[in-house]
């Protein structure tokens, strides 16, 4: 059976080449949040639901690695309450959503997807929709976006939910959620 494009899309983004590395130093030197005219990687974007019409809006977003962990105590502790792993209960991508909705205020987070990465900075793509624009409110597939505010801050895109532990449902599932507080009500 022939493959489609995107197939190949897919098999490319997994080895990337020398060439699609190059483009990470002149995002770098670029400005941490950029609006670019196509998604890079096109079979990711429309697996996400990027359509080629007015109205979709495609933004790189660079974020910082590291700086998520509390700087260690010097005295009076035992080692196990030293410091604390996790400040920010959020994924890079989930960050680089709600830094996307900050910046375009008027429009919503549709999804995201991972681009690049180097020793400093992640760098993801930050599908965003116009709500107001006539293409968008006459699509009865799309209309539903005019009546959402703010999806990124209230953690409904997807990115967000899996880091909300919301990836999974049923038997059990329920302590990925809620590990800090089930381990709070057993202990007391």
């Amino acid at each position: 059976m022939a493959k489609g494009m995107y197939h190949y899309i897919k098999q490319a983004w997994k080895k990337p080449t020398h060439e699609m590395r190059k483009s990470l130093i002149a995002w770098r030197r670029g400005n941490s949040i950029e609006r670019v005219e196509k998604p890079l990687r096109l079979d990711r974007a429309r697996e996400l639901g990027y359509k080629a019409k007015p109205g979709f809006v495609v933004v790189r977003v660079r974020l910082k690695k590291g700086g998520r962990k509390r700087p260690t105590r010097k005295a009076g502790r035992r080692p196990k309450k030293q410091f604390i792993r996790k400040i920010l209960g959020m994924s890079y991508q989930w960050v680089a959503e709600q830094r996307a909705a900050k910046k375009y205020s008027n429009l919503e987070v549709l999804n995201s997807y991972w681009v690049g990465e180097d020793g400093i900075y992640y760098f993801y793509e930050v599908i965003m929709i116009d709500p107001q624009h006539p293409q968008i409110k006459n699509n009865p597939d799309l209309r539903w976006i005019k009546n959402v505010k703010a999806r990124a801050f209230r953690g409904l895109t997807s990115a967000a939910r899996k880091s909300r532990g919301f990836r999974f449902r049923g038997k059990r599932k329920f302590r990925v959620k809620s590990k800090s507080r089930f381990r709070k009500a057993k202990k007391s």
